[in-house]
């Protein structure tokens, strides 16, 4: 097995978390959490969706006593493309300025809120700033407005991150925008604002979580990386010990609430531990990052054909963040289970004390992931999404153009490593 072999190995890594408020009710206190910034004009970015649950422009309503004037966006497109924050941007540039910017929604609207506190207070074109090769990656001069993150739905992880995620239509690939500037100001998580969410986006987003800790749990260590100097250091900085102990956190939660939220959306006990699962996980994949289960979910969502998931808008067809991440990851921690055992192995029985012992250790955490798909209603597989085995090259290279991603994996993955997962994961049971 090749293995990462730095000459002079790294011995920093860093953290960084938004400021935290959770609980129920939290988001009733957000005019208060806004005024206290000095803004005077806020702009609010939701989707419609979430817009006609009235929730947003209750948000809205509380600033006024706080001497906040608030404006509603409802534009936040579902899986933004780049297109759709070119619109939302200047939309925010025709009707601001704005002291401030508060996202409720999922992660589609932080997402789109994070686009749109950039790039109206940094000059260039959004293209500018998406990650190289698709883009520019070029790094925010200025910077950023306060933004509090309000997520409505339990899995995305943007309201801890410095990552923007979206799709690139020209180029049919999904990639993001990542610089520490981004990162929410505060993130406020209100369990009550989840009892809504449809099962089958508790299950998407659930499994969103889910990658998150895992992805983060067996990422390679900062140690194995070259040492860095100040200037070039970036938020992901590869496993430590503060990511490992709230991603573990995470999948015990998720261990007890996932299948019980996905059936019964009104067990508020259940929401509140994925909330507080989502919010650990981002706190640790936040920092350590992702690796091949993302990378690989960005040409899966952004090459998708015909498939429309239940419970989500049927406009327009779409693979869903959360379930793009899923169909790949039995197999990929297949792959990496050689480059960190015990990691993989403490995994598995973090997520079900119970699991039957398989013959082949490397299969433990698979069969625990693909038992928890089958009873929450994910695809068995990127053929039940409408892939077959003759999509995987173009698979691939869209996945190998997620560097920043892959550089993360425990153990270093080429075409035909990456081809080999993709045929795995064409049917998974």
């Amino acid at each position: 097995m090749t293995q990462y072999n730095p000459t002079r190995p790294e011995q920093i890594y860093t953290y960084g978390a938004p400021q935290l408020k959770f609980g129920p009710g939290a988001s009733d206190e957000i005019g208060y959490d806004l005024s206290v910034t000095g803004a005077k004009r806020a702009l609010i970015v939701t989707d419609a969706g979430v817009a006609a649950t009235g929730g947003p422009q209750r948000v809205a309503d509380q600033m006024s006593q706080f001497g906040v004037e608030a404006t509603v966006f409802d534009g936040s497109h579902v899986e933004p493309t780049d297109e759709s924050l070119d619109q939302a941007i200047a939309w925010a540039r025709e009707h601001g300025p704005y002291d401030a910017f508060v996202a409720v929604g999922g992660g589609s609207s932080i997402d789109t809120a994070k686009a749109i506190n950039l790039m109206t207070t940094n000059d260039g074109e959004l293209m500018d700033y998406i990650n190289a090769p698709v883009g520019g990656g070029r790094a925010p001069s200025q910077p950023l407005k306060p933004l509090i993150a309000v997520p409505t739905t339990t899995g995305t992880g943007s309201e801890s991150t410095t990552i923007c995620v979206l799709d690139v239509l020209s180029q049919k690939v999904k990639t993001g925008i990542s610089h520490a500037r981004l990162r929410p100001t505060q993130a406020v998580i209100d369990p009550e604002l989840t009892l809504s969410q449809p099962a089958g986006v508790t299950a998407c987003a659930g499994m969103d979580i889910l990658c998150h800790a895992l992805e983060s749990y067996t990422a390679r260590p900062y140690t194995s990386y070259e040492h860095k100097e100040a200037s070039e250091r970036v938020p992901y900085c590869g496993s430590n010990p503060i990511a490992d102990m709230w991603s573990e956190k995470a999948m015990e939660l998720l261990a007890g609430a996932f299948r019980r939220a996905v059936r019964n959306g009104d067990d508020r006990q259940a929401r509140l531990d994925m909330a507080m699962a989502a919010t650990f996980a981002g706190m640790g994949f936040g920092n350590a990052g992702v690796h091949i289960p993302h990378a690989n979910a960005y040409p899966i969502a952004g090459q998708v054909k015909g498939f429309r998931p239940a419970d989500y808008p049927q406009d327009e067809p779409m693979i869903p963040h959360g379930m793009a991440v899923s169909l790949t990851a039995p197999a990929a921690f297949r792959f990496t289970f050689e480059a960190a055992e015990d990691r993989h192995l403490k995994a598995a029985r973090l997520l079900d004390p119970d699991a039957a012992t398989t013959d082949d250790p490397a299969d433990q955490l698979p069969s625990v992931l693909t038992s928890l798909m089958r009873d929450i209603g994910i695809p068995a597989g990127i053929g039940a999404v409408g892939y077959d085995e003759g999509d995987i090259p173009s698979l691939v290279e869209g996945t190998m153009k997620q560097q920043r991603l892959l550089t993360t994996s425990p153990r270093p993955a080429t075409e035909d490593d990456i081809a080999a997962i993709f045929k795995a994961s064409v049917q998974l049971w």
